[in-house]
């Protein structure tokens, strides 16, 4: 029975996820938008190098799930910060839950269509009477807005395409129910690849070549709380540790993918996909210190406005970034 609570200890604290501990520290409640991956792993490799700790935070990093909403989390009190995409961000903000941009470590966007080269899709136009498997939950709001400027309806009609709406796998491509499916440049393009199909027989269309590029993995907090010096502070002290993270991360990847396997509890990441996604994710960072860049929110809320008859967000947010956690982190 002892062996067994040991256990369930060791268990629970491995799922606490590397929290960097210290008594009399702030603490700080990150929720993550998906399981533990090498996405996340500056957020890991701060806490594990201490990075956390030197800024005097302890940290509990949440993983997230296909059931957990990071909004939500955050609305219902569940954590400090989360990380979520700006598409989704923004329709919560403007649906009600309060979310403000605080800092941007991705810079560059993963998303894209993978096609398989047999079903003669060449370009976009070629989209038309085809199946494309799209991601929900948030996820679809980039790609509404792509075949909205693109003028494709997305109701099956003809000259239109079909949505299949896209489990977070890619069989639709595998089994042929889809003839592109939704992958990110550094996880689910690659378990096509593994799955036997090599890039050469394979077309990719990136939202970021395509100009249709919404920003990814931003940090938000509560507008409400940016009120609160102490929680200015704090937020502060964790964005400067967090970049250090991504910076150390970028510079030792695979060591940084170690770092994101010891903290998987769910045992189900293997190290081949965490280091070369932790290679890919080093290539969407580069360029970042962790500031958002103006150029890149207008650009994004520019693309969910031309929704068509949909738009994500139906009109122009206002106080939904600051600088002010960034310039306190970088001074």
């Amino acid at each position: 029975m002892q062996k067994m609570l040991t256990g369930l200890l060791a268990g629970a604290f491995s799922l606490a996820a590397v929290t960097a501990m210290a008594e009399g520290d702030d603490h700080v409640t990150l929720q993550l938008k998906w399981v533990t991956q090498a996405q996340f792993a500056g957020y890991y490799v701060a806490a594990d190098k201490g990075f956390y700790e030197a800024e005097e935070l302890t940290v509990d990093i949440k993983p997230g799930g296909p059931d957990i909403a990071p909004p939500q989390v955050i609305a219902g009190g569940g954590a400090d910060v989360i990380i979520d995409w700006m598409p989704s961000a923004l329709a919560s903000r403007e649906k009600g839950v309060p979310l403000v941009n605080i800092a941007q470590p991705f810079k560059t966007s993963g998303m894209m269509l993978t096609c398989r080269k047999e079903t003669g899709i060449k370009s976009p136009a070629d989209f038309k009477d085809k199946t494309l498997g799209v991601w929900f939950f948030g996820n679809e709001y980039p790609f509404l807005s792509w075949m909205a400027q693109l003028g494709i309806k997305t109701d099956g009609s003809a000259g239109g395409v079909t949505v299949l709406k896209q489990g977070f796998n890619v069989d639709p491509l595998l089994q042929k129910q889809a003839d592109c499916v939704s992958t990110m440049t550094y996880n689910e393009y690659w378990q096509v690849i593994d799955a036997g199909i090599p890039a050469d027989e394979l077309v990719v269309f990136k939202y970021q070549d395509q100009g249709v590029a919404t920003l990814e993995d931003g940090l938000y907090v509560l507008e409400k709380n940016l009120k609160d010096p102490a929680f200015v502070s704090k937020m502060a002290r964790f964005v400067k540790a967090s970049m250090k993270g991504w910076k150390y991360a970028a510079e030792n990847p695979d060591e940084a993918a170690d770092i994101v396997l010891e903290n998987d509890a769910s045992g189900a990441q293997t190290e081949k996909h965490q280091r070369r996604m932790m290679r890919e994710i080093s290539k969407l960072t580069a360029g970042s210190n962790g500031t958002l860049d103006p150029a890149d929110y207008e650009r994004t809320v520019n693309t969910l406005l031309k929704g068509g008859s949909s738009p994500v967000i139906t009109k122009r947010p206002e106080d939904a970034w600051t600088h002010m956690i960034t310039n306190k982190a970088l001074k």
